[in-house]
């Protein structure tokens, strides 16, 4: 499960450019003051302070802004300085406002806390937003506006859907509990035949060899009968592959098979069922059995559950119907099952195939318009299909399904990543 914030013993710089800097700042009265930072655009191009934080200056006063998360929620620590020497903050009257992708303002009042101004309340992930700070020092009225943005890109919608981009909007949905067993492919018992001598006698003839493909009703050996001397012929009883052959021309056709005869196309998978999941694993639940590599996947379901146990492991055996055309999967090869034992509905979920990693956080992105920008997730149970979200993602809101790493890659690529 991911965590919503991650605290880090370090003070986390607020601000990262995305674009071109724009900075301004007016005093009481409406007259302009100096305010821009003299730095030119880019991201973490702009003046820090002595806490790393950005600089806002307006003549002869400066502030300083940080986010702050040494074993706290991330919060707003503002530092005030005059002629570059701290100032009280008690002389300080400060507001901010952070205005994120989709119109929703966070709006933070600050509170004198030794030598800086403490801001009431969390600062949220994405730390990706359009910041208005307002300060009242000395009668004087002070603004500055800018941009700080995180994990956010904007794309055409001819590229996007070029890329393959599509969304979905994040709702309720049912979400599975699972449970993972490991087992093998074999051929079932209607896939497999034995050829035998309907009376003992001499092998005349045979007509198959080990590997052949026969076919049903395909003529495969000639017996002579040691009571009758009369010769018979046997015919194939189902068609497939010769997996064994016993008895060669001259030998006395008994009680052994001459041929083995197994039909490749007719599978199943048995899986080991251990005793704190027998009261689970019910008929005609639905199975994603799994190659051990994970690269073939398929839906089946449970057809049958023996019901004894084996002696030694006191294991179960679910059977789990292969259908026809399963070419991946062959006799012996051992497979990995995820068992569907129950399900729910959930408030909230996102695809599975919609999760990327961004910075410590697993992610989805969202969409509103051409922008796209990264949602740090909560998560809750998860499946193959869907991931429960338990917070960091408002219901309604619509992200990127398929596709999702390729929005990652431009994030990446334009460096629109947190500042640390």
């Amino acid at each position: 499960m991911s965590r919503l914030y991650t605290r880090r013993a370090s003070v986390r710089l607020v601000l990262l450019m995305a674009g071109s800097l724009m900075l301004s700042s007016c005093s009481e009265g409406g007259k302009s003051a100096a305010g821009t930072e003299g730095h030119s655009a880019g991201t973490g191009d702009y003046e820090r302070g002595p806490h790393r934080g950005r600089m806002l200056r307006a003549g002869d006063l400066a502030i300083e802004i940080t986010i702050f998360e040494d074993g706290v929620e991330p919060e707003f620590h503002v530092y005030a300085y005059r002629k570059d020497k701290p100032l009280d903050p008690r002389q300080v009257q400060l507001t901010v406002e952070l205005t994120r992708l989709g119109g929703r303002v966070d709006r933070f009042s600050f509170t004198p806390q030794e030598d800086y101004l403490r801001g009431a309340g969390v600062v949220t992930e994405p730390h990706s937003f359009d910041v208005r700070v307002s300060v009242n020092q000395g009668g004087q009225n002070h603004q500055w506006a800018y941009p700080s943005y995180e994990g956010r890109t904007t794309i055409s919608a001819e590229a996007a859907k070029a890329g393959g981009v599509k969304t979905e909007t994040a709702g309720s949905a049912d979400v599975a509990e699972l449970v993972d067993m490991a087992g093998r492919v074999e051929i079932t018992p209607e896939g497999k035949s034995e050829v035998r001598a309907w009376y003992p006698g001499r092998v005349m003839s045979l007509r198959g060899e080990l590997g052949t493909q026969v076919r049903k009703g395909q003529l495969l050996a000639r017996v002579e009968s040691s009571e009758s001397l009369q010769t018979y012929s046997i015919h194939a009883p189902i068609s497939g592959i010769i997996v064994e052959k016993n008895l060669n021309v001259g030998d006395v056709a008994g009680e052994r098979a001459i041929f083995v005869i197994a039909d490749p196309t007719r599978l199943h998978a048995e899986f080991f069922v251990y005793p704190r999941d027998a009261e689970k694993v019910r008929v005609s639940q639905p199975v994603e059995v799994r190659s051990l590599s994970g690269d073939t996947r398929l839906l089946a379901r449970v057809e049958a559950v023996l019901p004894t146990a084996d002696l030694a492991s006191q294991t179960l055996m679910a059977h789990v119907h292969l259908p026809e055309g399963s070419a991946a999967f062959r006799p012996g090869m051992g497979v990995e099952g995820s068992f569907q034992v129950a399900s729910s509905r959930v408030p909230l979920a996102v695809r599975t195939k919609a999760l990327q990693r961004f910075r410590d956080f697993t992610v989805v992105f969202a969409k509103v318009g051409d922008t796209y920008e990264v949602r740090m997730l909560e998560l809750g149970r998860q499946t193959p299909e869907w991931t429960e979200v338990l917070g960091g993602l408002e219901p309604g809101t619509e992200y990127v399904s398929d596709g999702a790493f390729l929005i990652r890659a431009d994030i990446e690529k334009s460096g629109a990543s947190h500042d640390h």
